[in-house]
């Protein structure tokens, strides 16, 4: 599971490179929350799956869909959108694990000290992923890098949040919740933005992997992690996603991948395993 979320994940600026250049971030996302949740009703009700019965339930997932869809991905493309590069933005959001590793201790989490080392080792392999990214269009101002803190922080206290209070429900009731709460927040958003989308076939699919992949895969195992994982193990998954990105786009659109970048992903990989290790029993 976690190495299907990762590579799934890693799509998700692939995808901003074929979409964005077609449609402002805002209208694209609302079509592509309302797109999600027809997409989960019809599955909600040909498996028969129940509906949470708490309306505290129900206030928690909405609550972590404004934060981890509304705010997250409303951020990152709206930044991108803004003139921020792919390398600066992954970069700023790659410090979700550390962020998040830094508020658990300070609230008395025991983080080990071999988990410390791994959030360092990973952050710098991370920095030399996207390093050759510098300077090629990633041009930062007040209003981009706004944008970008504010998806950083919205998807850690959003994982907090649902890692604190959300109970265990079915995660096909929870993401239809959650992708209502956060359609409700673009909606006004989306209205205010004066350009229109222009369809054609890079928007199209764009959507289409938007929906069915990010969204009904990458963003399900991402809610069955946080619910079945400790927070910072979960979280450290997302240093992982820019070296998978880097694969992606040498694939997909040749871009050269440096010895820096082969550095760079060992490091990572190896921070990350050890974070996630579990100690051996004594």
């Amino acid at each position: 599971m976690p190495a299907l979320f990762v590579l799934i994940w890693s799509t998700g600026f692939i995808v901003a490179r074929y979409g964005m250049p077609h449609a402002p971030p805002m209208k694209f996302l609302l079509v592509r929350f309302a797109l999600s949740i027809a997409c989960f009703l019809i599955w909600i009700v040909l498996a028969r799956v129940k509906w949470p019965t708490s309306r505290v339930q129900w206030a928690h997932l909405a609550m972590t869909g404004i934060f981890m869809h509304a705010g997250y991905l409303g951020g990152v493309w709206a930044a991108v959108k803004a003139g921020m590069g792919s390398g600066l933005a992954a970069l700023i959001v790659g410090l979700q694990p550390v962020l998040t590793v830094v508020w658990l201790s300070a609230m008395g989490g025991k983080i080990a000290a071999r988990q410390w080392a791994g959030l360092s080792l990973g952050f710098i392999g991370l920095v030399l992923v996207v390093s050759h990214k510098f300077g090629l269009g990633d041009e930062a101002d007040w209003l981009n890098l706004s944008l970008a803190v504010g998806a950083l922080l919205s998807i850690t206290i959003g994982t907090l949040y649902q890692k604190r209070f959300v109970a265990p429900c079915d995660v096909r009731t929870a993401s239809a919740v959650q992708l209502g709460a956060a359609f409700l927040v673009t909606l006004p958003l989306a209205l205010l933005e004066v350009e229109v989308m222009h369809w054609n076939a890079e928007l199209a699919g764009a959507m289409a992997w938007s929906v069915l992949a990010l969204t009904l895969g990458g963003s399900s195992l991402l809610y069955l992690l946080i619910q079945r994982g400790a927070a910072a193990s979960v979280t450290s998954l997302m240093y992982l996603v820019p070296p998978a990105t880097a694969l992606l786009a040498w694939l997909l659109f040749a871009e050269p991948i440096t010895a820096l970048t082969i550095v760079g992903t060992v490091l990572t990989a190896v921070g990350v395993a050890l974070v996630v290790r579990q100690p051996r029993a004594t």
